[in-house]
């Protein structure tokens, strides 16, 4: 999306913003490519910085309460101090940095449902902020998650919903402040012992660490409790591994131990 918007601090006859993106797909670890084109008003002004940021909703749990918000993840100033005379064009291209461990939103070019990303634009001038609104962008998965998400759907899982909660796993080596879980029905054949499969990812250049939750079925006499699992996906080596297999053993060892498959 591109976005046309007047600096209100500056007020009528200021300064234009237009942010246009190459590109606006992308992969985690990769880049966004694109220029920012300001364009002075009926005055001169000295602009402090253009800045650009990657935000998302991202859902909070405080106490007894839980609610959405929109996170900034990631930023990168694009422009240090310049003036901008009046009337004149100024075009900034820009390659933005996509953090490694950023939520997926898309999966076999479908839009995963719960989702939000979006680049936005920052620009200061006279120590007012116009933050801009928000160019839609669009994640793929890496290879190797993407692999895994496929062996998934291949046992019969199917996709249910995606979203990103603040905070951070135990044991798992994490840079942002936030994860993403990508949640599936369960195939027919774990129909009986399990609600749901969350899956996490948590990338990085050489690995991705899965993380796999369970909402198990609670019996006559027992309440449903949730199973963890966790292991790690080394990049150069993932095409050697049979998921599909993987993944059914480690459900059935789970879900066995526990008394719920048989």
């Amino acid at each position: 999306m591109v976005f046309r918007r007047l600096m209100q601090a500056m007020g009528v006859g200021g300064p234009s913003v237009e942010t246009v993106l190459t590109n606006p797909n992308c992969r985690p670890g990769g880049q966004l490519e694109g220029r920012i084109q300001v364009a002075g008003g009926d005055h001169q002004v000295d602009i402090e910085y253009v800045a650009l940021g990657l935000v998302t909703r991202v859902e909070v749990e405080s106490g007894d309460n839980e609610y959405d918000t929109t996170q900034e993840f990631h930023r990168q100033r694009v422009t240090g101090a310049f003036r901008l005379e009046r009337g004149q064009q100024h075009e900034i291209p820009f390659r933005f940095d996509v953090p490694w461990e950023t939520p997926v939103t898309e999966l076999y070019g479908q839009h995963l449902h719960g989702m939000t990303m979006g680049l936005r634009t920052e620009l200061e001038v006279a120590r007012a902020v116009d933050k801009g609104d928000l160019d839609a962008v669009a994640v793929h998965p890496l290879p190797a998650q993407e692999r895994l998400l496929e062996a998934l759907l291949r046992l019969g899982f199917r996709f249910a919903r995606a979203d990103v909660e603040r905070g951070h796993l135990y044991g798992v080596r994490q840079t942002l402040p936030f994860y993403q879980e990508i949640e599936f029905y369960p195939a027919p054949q774990y129909g009986r012992a399990i609600n749901q499969l969350e899956v996490t990812f948590i990338a990085d250049p050489r690995q991705t660490q899965v993380v796999l939750e369970l909402d198990k079925r609670g019996g006559l006499f027992t309440q449903g409790r949730d199973a963890f699992g966790r292991f790690t996906v080394d990049h150069a080596t993932m095409d050697r591994v049979d998921w599909a297999a993987q993944l059914d053993d480690w459900l059935r060892q789970s879900l066995h131990r526990r008394g719920l498959f048989s």
